[in-house]
């Protein structure tokens, strides 16, 4: 059980790792805390199900929920910048709004793909295939993500996050960063559902709430562990910290803990990590 529960959680936890990226980049390098994961996840996974259903190649429907799941983060900052709603306030909207189109998309709370083809058909169920094609993916976004917040685009972006006023006394555009950096962010997100729903053949209404709390769970354990002293070490803490999270999730489900206790224990990760980072700051202090 111990060794299924492993692979389960390197798969998840894999997957998570898209979603750790994708809530770093507002709250760590655009300082703009968003929740529009807890929509865009679902949105993902719901376009990507109800697309396959539907005939459509999974390498488009993967797509699609990317690019999908990206327009929904340009609307919680357009709801920001525009109406100068607060950020958190702007995400919960979003997330609030999105639960009554995902349920449009699918037409009904759940679906089921135990029939139709995914990314990973080809593998034949292959876990050790399965596992190598995400960890190319994974590794392959990380420095993609790497490169771009090294060029003159990605430098600004980082800019607006770090002092907006700096930023705008350069005569950089807050606005278009700030919607550029929504886009990637929940761009990941919808990636990461469509990924999931595809590994799991199964796609829930439901399967998004709480995703923002376990992947902020994954960024801190993964930035206690290697610091964020470094670019390099920002982009690899979300995924350091998935992989360990899943693993701590099924060695606690292993021991016996009930899976309805999870979210109880996810939020006591958060309070450990939170304390552990505020602990390490006081003594360099």
């Amino acid at each position: 059980m111990l060794q299924e529960l492993a692979q389960a959680g390197l798969m998840q936890g894999l997957v998570l790792s898209l979603v750790a990226l994708g809530v770093m980049i507002p709250f760590k390098i655009l300082n703009f805390p968003d929740l529009s994961c807890d929509g865009a996840y679902p949105l993902g996974g719901a376009i990507t199900a109800s697309l396959l259903l539907s005939g459509i190649s999974p390498l488009l429907a993967t797509t699609l929920a990317m690019i999908l799941g990206g327009i929904l983060g340009l609307a919680t900052a357009m709801i920001h910048l525009r109406f100068k709603v607060n950020t958190l306030l702007a995400g919960i909207l979003v997330c609030t709004m999105i639960y009554s189109v995902n349920l449009r998309i699918m037409h009904k709370p759940n679906l089921a793909l135990f029939d139709y083809q995914t990314l990973f058909t080809f593998l034949q169920d292959n876990l050790i295939l399965t596992a190598s094609v995400l960890l190319v993916l994974c590794l392959s976004v990380i420095l993609l993500l790497y490169r771009f917040l090294i060029s003159e685009k990605g430098l600004r972006l980082r800019a607006v996050g770090l002092n907006p006023g700096f930023a705008m006394r350069q005569g950089i555009p807050l606005a278009p960063y700030i919607f550029l950096g929504l886009f990637l962010a929940n761009a990941l997100n919808g990636l990461a559902g469509s990924l999931m729903v595809q590994l799991q053949h199964y796609a829930d209404i439901g399967m998004g709430v709480g995703m923002v709390i376990h992947a902020l769970a994954a960024l801190m354990i993964g930035e206690s562990l290697i610091g964020t002293q470094t670019l390099r070490r920002q982009l690899l803490a979300p995924f350091v910290g998935a992989l360990i999270y899943q693993q701590i999730q099924g060695i606690a489900m292993s021991l016996g803990l009930a899976p309805t206790d999870l979210k109880l224990m996810t939020g006591a990760i958060v309070l450990v990590a939170i304390g552990l980072k505020l602990k390490n700051k006081r003594a360099h202090v």
